[in-house]
């Protein structure tokens, strides 16, 4: 019972992830694209996730932990250059 509800859990992953994939392409805004671009990131931790479950394995944790900093890392750069052009700001002393 538990594997079939886990199953289905990862085709409503998958969906979301597809559903979100048409909002990157046709998103509207710029910000549209990014939000999008995060539900991926989270919709792939959790899937990985399931799937670590199914497969009764610990060996995709660090697999989750490294894809959510950078998927994290990611929304925050892009959300920087959305707001103010660049992504690294550089002072100039003079």
């Amino acid at each position: 019972m538990v594997d079939t509800l886990m199953l289905i859990a990862l085709i409503l992953f998958s969906f979301t992830i597809l559903i979100a994939v048409y909002r990157i392409i046709r998103g509207p805004s710029r910000p549209d694209r990014v939000i999008a671009l995060d539900m991926i990131g989270v919709n792939l931790l959790a899937s990985i996730a399931v799937v670590s479950c199914l497969l009764q394995t610990k060996a995709f944790m660090e697999v989750i932990l490294i894809l959510g900093i950078l998927s994290f890392i990611g929304t925050i750069a892009f959300s920087k250059y959305i707001e103010r052009g660049v992504i690294v700001e550089r002072r100039h002393n003079r």
